[in-house]
C-alpha cells in the first residue's frame, strides 16, 4: 500500500515524499532557527525554513544525479522519495558493468561537492554577517557533509555503491560483492549504534546519540535487504523450469469432438485447468476454453479439438534448462499467468505459474510464507505483497 505523497516529477521521474519526511523538516526548522537567533527572531526562523528546504532540495539533487546516470544508461528510475533519513533514488536494475554501477554511484557525492564549490563561491559575495552569505556558507559546508557521508564504504550509503563497483571488478562475481559490501555496511551500522550509546553515555547529548545510532539501525537494515535480494536473484538464476514445473494439466484426445470434450471435461472441472490435446501419441498443442466461444454451438458435433488447437510452436513456452529469473521475466515481459515447459523432444514436460514459483522459493529460502498464500497466488495470478520478482528477476538476468 503506497503511504508516500507524490508531489511532482523531474525529467520523468516521479518524487514522493515519506510522511516522516515532515519530522526532520521540523527539526531541520528548529535546529537553523536556533542557530540564526543573532540575526533577529523573525529573521532567524524565518532563514530556519528556508534553510530545511533548501537542505531537502540538496538532497533531491544529490539523488538526481545517481538518477540522471542511470537513466543515461537505459535503466529506468521509478521515483525519489525524500523521507526520514534523507533521500532514496528508486533504480529498477544494476548497471550492465562494473565502471557503469561506478558512475552511477559515485554521481550524487560529485552533486553534493559541485554544491559545496559553487555554494562556497556565493558566500564570498555577501559579507560574512550578512543572512544570505551566512546561509549559502552554510549550505555549501552541509553539502560537503553530505557527501562526505555518503562516501563511507558500506552499503547502502554511495560508498558501499563504489565499494560494490569495485569488488565486482576485482573479483568478476556481481553477487559476491553485494555481500561484502553489505556485510561492510552491517559492520559499520553496528558501530555506528556502539558510538551514537557511547556519545549519549559520555556526554548527555541524548539526541546526538540517539540518531547517530538510527543512522546505525538504517545502514543495517538497509544493507541487510541488500543482501537477501542478491541472495534471491543468485537463487532464482540456479533453479531451473524443470525443478519448478508441475504437471498440473490434463492430456485429451486431439480427435475427439468439441461437444465431447466440452461435456466431458469443461462442464465438470473448473475453467483454470490447463488441456493438451495429443494423436498418435504426439502433442498437437494447447486447448483454450476461449476459443470454445468463437465456434457455434451447431458446429461442435462436426468440429474436433484439432481445429481449435494452439500449436506448441505457437505458445510462449521454455526448455527444462531456463533459469526461473528468465521464466519469471517472460511472464512479466509478455503478461502471461502461465507458461509451458518443453522436454529436448520438444513435448510437453510441465507447466509453470506464479504461485509454483513461490512454492519453490519456499522450499529453496524457507520464505514464511503458507499454503494458503501460494494458493491464492497461483488462483490470483499476483505475487504476494512486497515481492516484486519480476524487478527482481530483470536485475538478475541483466
Amino acid at each position: 500500500m503506497q503511504t508516500n505523497w507524490k508531489i511532482g516529477s523531474l525529467f520523468g521521474i516521479p518524487l514522493f515524499l515519506d510522511p516522516l519526511w515532515f519530522v526532520i523538516l521540523g527539526l531541520a526548522t528548529l535546529n537553523f532557527g536556533i542557530n540564526y537567533q543573532e540575526l533577529g527572531s523573525v529573521i532567524a526562523w524565518g532563514a530556519g525554513v528556508v534553510m530545511a528546504l533548501l537542505l531537502f532540495g540538496s538532497v533531491l539533487l544529490h539523488e538526481l544525479g545517481h538518477s540522471l546516470v542511470a537513466k543515461s544508461q537505459g535503466i529506468k528510475v521509478n521515483s525519489i522519495t525524500l523521507f526520514l533519513f534523507g533521500g532514496v533514488a528508486t533504480i529498477e536494475e544494476e548497471s550492465k558493468t562494473p565502471f557503469k554501477a561506478f558512475q552511477v554511484a559515485i554521481a550524487g557525492p560529485l552533486v553534493s561537492i559541485t554544491l559545496f564549490f559553487l555554494l562556497s563561491l556565493a558566500s564570498e559575495v555577501f559579507s560574512d554577517t550578512s543572512v544570505l552569505g551566512v546561509m549559502l556558507g552554510d549550505l555549501g559546508r552541509i553539502n560537503l557533509v553530505l557527501a562526505l557521508f555518503n562516501l563511507i564504504p558500506g552499503l547502502p550509503l554511495d560508498g558501499g555503491q563504489v565499494l560494490k563497483a569495485a569488488l565486482w571488478k576485482a573479483t568478476g562475481d556481481r553477487f559476491q560483492a553485494v555481500h561484502l559490501a553489505a556485510r561492510t555496511g552491517q559492520i559499520l551500522g553496528y558501530c555506528a549504534i556502539a558510538f551514537g550509546l557511547l556519545v549519549d553515555y559520555l556526554t548527555g547529548e541524548l539526541v546526538t546519540g540517539l540518531w547517530i545510532a538510527l543512522l546505525g539501525w538504517f545502514c543495517i537494515r538497509n544493507a541487510t535487504s541488500y543482501d537477501r535480494v542478491s541472495v534471491l536473484q543468485e537463487t532464482l538464476l540456479k533453479i531451473t523450469a524443470r525443478e519448478t514445473m508441475t504437471r498440473d494439466f490434463r492430456v485429451v484426445d486431439a480427435d475427439r469432438t468439441i461437444r465431447s470434450f466440452a461435456d466431458l471435461y469443461v462442464l465438470e472441472t473448473n475453467h483454470s485447468q490447463v488441456y493438451f490435446a495429443e494423436s498418435d501419441g504426439r502433442y498437437r498443442g494447447m486447448v483454450s476454453i476461449d476459443d470454445l466461444r468463437v465456434i457455434e454451438r451447431s458446429q461442435w458435433e462436426s468440429k474436433t479439438l484439432n481445429d481449435i488447437v494452439h500449436p506448441l510452436t505457437e505458445i510462449p513456452s521454455v526448455t527444462e534448462n531456463t533459469s526461473i529469473a528468465n521464466v519469471i521475466n517472460k511472464l512479466e515481459s509478455e503478461n502471461l499467468s502461465r507458461i509451458v515447459v518443453l522436454s529436448p523432444a520438444g513435448a510437453v514436460a510441465g507447466i509453470i505459474d506464479k504461485g509454483d514459483i513461490i512454492g519453490v522459493l519456499v522450499q529453496k529460502l524457507q520464505l514464511r510464507i503458507t499454503p494458503a498464500d501460494i494458493k491464492r497466488v497461483k488462483e490470483e495470478g499476483k505475487y504476494p505483497p512486497g515481492f516484486n520478482l519480476g524487478a527482481i528477476a530483470k536485475s538478475a538476468i541483466d
